[in-house]
């Protein structure tokens, strides 16, 4: 245990999913948490049994996939809101799917929560994402900060978390500058707790994203630039998941322009699936 940065992703993405049981989303329901979590556990295990050939590759990498899995799950429990457990069982099915099915030089295209949550809510209707549902800044913001400075510290992707915040931000401050609107404007879209999230443990999976640091930095810097043009010019509520989503196919671009060793978990081979 914590041998892995896995490990510790997991520990605090449950800390935040109990803390959002406890304290401040009504609409977090323990029979959908299950449903997702089970699900990306069990397709998991099922794509991986088809997928991999030899037994030994097999047991090696089993462990490691069901921690990627169990973070999809978690991810989706904390981000996306459904009525009904059969459209989380959806949600989870594809994000894990895309990790098998749309694949580039043996790397998913895709975030697999991300997918998820993009697919859902176009194809489903009783599904949304709440921008805004881990309220601003308070005590919480600080632990989402810890966490994820320890997660991306373990995993060497600050780099990107940090571009994409410094884009984003730039651009929402300079247009209320500009605007001559007060500084609390802009503090609002910036002290979302979602906003953090997405930015410490979505946008820096390293399985999904660019391998060289400064293809990761440029294509930090796209999201951020899109999600403001989204947000701010198309009024798009959930513009940071849109973005992310359209601008994943840049990723096999990038990596070919700046060749660069493949990231692999700490506890996985080469022929791991993430």
């Amino acid at each position: 245990m914590f041998q892995d940065p896995r490990d510790f992703q997991i520990c605090f993405l449950s800390l935040f999913l109990g803390l959002g049981l406890w304290l401040k989303d009504w609409t977090l329901r323990p029979d959908v948490i299950f449903c997702a979590i089970a699900t990306c556990l069990i397709v998991q295990s099922a794509a991986s049994l088809l997928q991999v050939r030899e037994a030994s590759a097999f047991s090696l990498d089993w462990v490691g996939s069901l921690r990627s899995a169990l973070i999809t799950g978690i991810s989706l429990s904390l981000l996306l809101r459904t009525d009904h457990w059969y459209t989380m069982v959806f949600a989870a099915s594809v994000a894990i799917l895309s990790k098998f099915s749309i694949r580039v030089k043996d790397k998913h295209l895709f975030n697999p929560a991300n997918a998820g949550i993009i697919a859902t809510l176009v194809l489903t209707q009783d599904a949304w994402v709440s921008p805004g549902q881990w309220g601003e800044l308070g005590w919480y913001a600080i632990a989402f900060l810890g966490a994820g400075g320890i997660v991306l510290g373990r995993v060497g992707r600050w780099d990107t978390s940090a571009m994409f915040l410094a884009t984003y931000g730039g651009l929402m401050v300079g247009r209320d500058c500009w605007l001559g609107w007060s500084w609390d404007v802009a503090s609002h879209h910036l002290s979302s707790g979602s906003l953090l999230l997405f930015a410490l443990f979505m946008i820096t999976d390293p399985r999904s994203i660019p391998d060289g640091r400064w293809s990761r930095m440029l294509w930090a810097a796209c999201v951020g630039g899109l999600t403001f043009v989204l947000q701010t010019v198309f009024i798009v509520p959930i513009a940071v998941f849109w973005s992310l989503f359209c601008l994943a196919p840049l990723t096999p671009l990038l990596d070919s322009l700046q060749a660069t060793q493949r990231f692999q978990w700490q506890s996985a081979r080469p022929a791991s699936q993430g």
